[in-house]
């Protein structure tokens, strides 16, 4: 089966008052979150499986062992990443539950320093998986991603699809978790963000 280039993308959202905080003493400016999630079909009305995204992942350890785990400001197409535009590096994947989290750091590039520059004014990005692979239908008009998916990096891009994930600075004072007013709105965002979804789905009588 032919192999085609897919992109699909989650919410990036930082505190912008508490960025300045998480640059750590050397320099370092991480962020960390949700960066792409299994078992639910997605605003592209894609679905990956775990087991799928597990393997995916454990292959993609390899390039965060070696720091080759770079990702573009903005989608090419293409499946090369251009080393003159990367702006961050994967450098930790997790799972909690069905969430993938990863921590990003965000590199001193040309690119990189218009990300922070986006991130520090509170505009909303999006973190966007490309990767390649096949699709087949399944019901309800959507497709499955296929075992021939390979992962190629992690983008950052401007149009943010509505199912929420949401990246919070990692800082030595500022625990997110804690943070009442963060965990309301990520949770109020992910609901309201699910409706809107639903709501399209509906009205293309696809539901």
């Amino acid at each position: 089966m032919e192999k085609n280039l897919i992109v699909d993308t989650i919410p990036f959202i930082v505190r912008p008052e508490v960025l300045a905080e998480a640059i750590r003493h050397d320099g370092k400016l991480l962020v960390s979150g949700v960066i792409q999630r299994a078992n639910a079909i997605n605003q592209n009305k894609r679905l990956y499986p775990k087991p799928l995204l597990e393997k995916v992942v454990n292959n993609y350890m390899t390039l965060i062992g070696e720091r080759r785990s770079l990702g573009e400001l903005d989608h090419p197409d293409s499946a090369v990443v251009n080393l003159s535009n990367t702006s961050h590096l994967i450098t930790e994947l997790h799972w909690e539950g069905d969430d993938l989290l990863g921590t990003v750091e965000i590199l001193p590039t040309p690119a990189g320093n218009i990300l922070k520059a986006l991130l520090t004014a509170g505009v909303l990005v999006g973190i966007s998986s490309r990767g390649l692979g096949s699709t087949r239908n399944i019901p309800g008009g959507a497709v499955q991603v296929e075992d021939d998916y390979e992962i190629l990096c992690w983008d950052m891009v401007s149009n943010p699809s509505t199912q929420g994930g949401f990246m919070r600075p990692i800082t030595e004072s500022y625990d997110a978790a804690k943070d009442t007013k963060f965990g309301k709105y990520s949770r109020a965002n992910s609901i309201i963000m699910d409706i809107i979804t639903t709501l399209n789905v509906k009205s293309r009588g696809e539901l």
